[in-house]
């Protein structure tokens, strides 16, 4: 969890990028978002959700003031009250999910201006949403993790074999779980991974090497799938 404050004034301008995390965003007193690409036409919104392969969307806001937490898959579907996949891959509204109590929440934070004080309502606010969320599957957890350790090289027979269940069970309630499939989870720790690299000047044919892809034309597919750009360009990305 951190908190943001844009002291320049500016217009803010963000592209989202798939991560394996779930992102969620609470705008502080008159901070509000606008999310292209995201769950209907875009509008303002003061606070919002990302899953974990967000698609193309982008962030507007003319004042930046939020606090940002960085989920696990098994945290988020606890915390947030509901399955991932119903986000359907695209940015949403805080409020669809948590309805009355995102309100409450914001409102508690509009009469805090201490940073400390802020993460601490949050703090308590999360510790009452896990304490009536849906419970992860130990399974489900064990193999996101697994997932994650691995960089995203691993197999889905090998993962279900280590639950002791069956592809099938482990394709559904991962997927039930988390919003994506176990294939597609690992695709995207290995893309993010990747991403990383790239980003820091690394060269692409080493990347595509170390992060186990077939050769750099696989990098450049995964990289368009995920980001929708090619790898030199989210190089380039600010």
């Amino acid at each position: 969890m951190a908190g943001y404050r844009d002291r320049t004034g500016g217009p803010f301008d963000l592209r989202v990028l798939p991560q394996p995390a779930v992102i969620v965003v609470l705008g502080l007193r008159d901070a509000r978002f606008t999310v292209d690409g995201g769950a209907g036409p875009p509008r303002p919104v003061r606070s919002l959700v990302a899953p974990l392969a967000p698609g193309a969307a982008r962030i507007r806001s003319e004042r930046v003031r939020c606090i940002e937490m960085r989920l696990s898959p098994a945290a988020a579907h606890t915390l947030l009250g509901a399955s991932l996949r119903e986000l359907d891959g695209t940015v949403a509204p805080l409020e669809d999910l948590w309805g009355k109590r995102e309100r409450l929440l914001l409102e508690r934070l509009a009469d805090t201006a201490v940073w400390s004080e802020r993460f601490s309502l949050v703090n308590r606010f999360l510790a009452d949403a896990a304490a009536r969320g849906p419970r992860t599957a130990p399974e489900v957890a064990a193999a996101w993790e697994h997932i994650v350790a691995r960089g995203g090289r691993v197999r889905v027979a090998d993962l279900a074999a280590s639950c002791g269940w069956s592809r099938k069970r482990l394709w559904s309630r991962f997927t039930a779980q988390t919003g994506l499939t176990p294939k597609r989870a690992a695709m995207l720790v290995r893309f993010d991974r990747a991403a990383r690299a790239l980003r820091a000047g690394a060269d692409a044919s080493d990347i595509a090497s170390a992060c186990g892809y077939a050769d750099q034309s696989h990098l450049h597919r995964d990289v368009t799938a995920f980001a929708a750009c090619t790898p030199a360009a989210l190089a380039a990305l600010p």
